[in-house]
């Protein structure tokens, strides 16, 4: 991928670091590489970083073709390196947000607690970007199951609820020269497996029988939460 910058991890990556892949898998032992996937919206065109709307859930399906993901513009800088760990004991290092303010992150919309994820027809978890009535507070992707908590600007460490490791994080690479965004791959806990070992049937009904383990490559397309699914649970 040459010089560019490769955006290093806030559930997204790098922030200017010209780095290659390979320097990134020998600095974080839990970084796994996928196909290459460019963020396109829903008309077909490239999404460009700055046109990311600030505090808004939109989703995208990557690794696979039925593992969505959150990709956020927090509308801040989200540059300070956080050392995590996953529900094994693994460490990794989260390095912030992507694109020329690093306030653009993406995240695995997988709860690392019991798995609920947005579906076409409801969604237990979603970004937060008001504090929410009761007391959930404000800026956190907040999963309404049993009431997990993360915060995006970190890493998507766990702030509150029984969730055992942060979501894990898509790394995305990031063209100055276009303001693309590219996901090419994952750092942190991964629940793939777990996930299609529980939810097989459901995906199978939900993609009318296609093979729920194609991985996304090419492009994936970015839309809003609420046109990817009916209802969002709000708690």
């Amino acid at each position: 991928m040459e010089r560019r910058e490769f955006i290093r991890i806030c559930a997204a990556t790098t922030a200017a670091a010209a780095a290659a892949p390979a320097d990134l898998a020998a600095a974080d032992a839990t970084a796994r590489f996928y196909g290459r996937a460019r963020l396109i919206d829903p008309q077909a065109a490239p999404l460009r970083a700055s046109a990311v709307p600030a505090e808004r859930n939109l989703i995208f399906n990557y690794p696979y073709a039925t593992t969505p993901c959150f990709l956020l513009n927090l509308g801040r800088p989200a540059g300070a390196a956080t050392r995590l760990l996953t529900a094994d004991h693994r460490s990794y290092e989260w390095r912030g947000g992507v694109g020329r303010q690093r306030s653009i992150v993406a995240y695995s919309a997988i709860c690392a607690h019991r798995m609920s994820y947005p579906t076409r027809e409801i969604s237990f978890i979603s970004y937060r970007a008001e504090k929410s009535v009761g007391n959930s507070p404000a800026h956190v992707i907040h999963c309404c199951s049993e009431h997990s908590q993360y915060d995006p600007a970190e890493g998507a460490r766990v702030v509150a609820g029984p969730a055992p490791q942060p979501l894990a994080a898509i790394l995305l690479e990031y063209d100055p020269a276009s303001d693309g965004l590219t996901a090419v791959g994952t750092l942190g806990g991964e629940m793939f497996s777990q996930f299609f070992a529980k939810f097989e049937f459901r995906l199978a009904l939900e993609t009318g029988g296609r093979a729920i383990r194609a991985p996304a490559s090419g492009t994936c397309v970015v839309q809003p939460l609420e046109n990817y699914c009916r209802q969002q649970v709000k708690c």
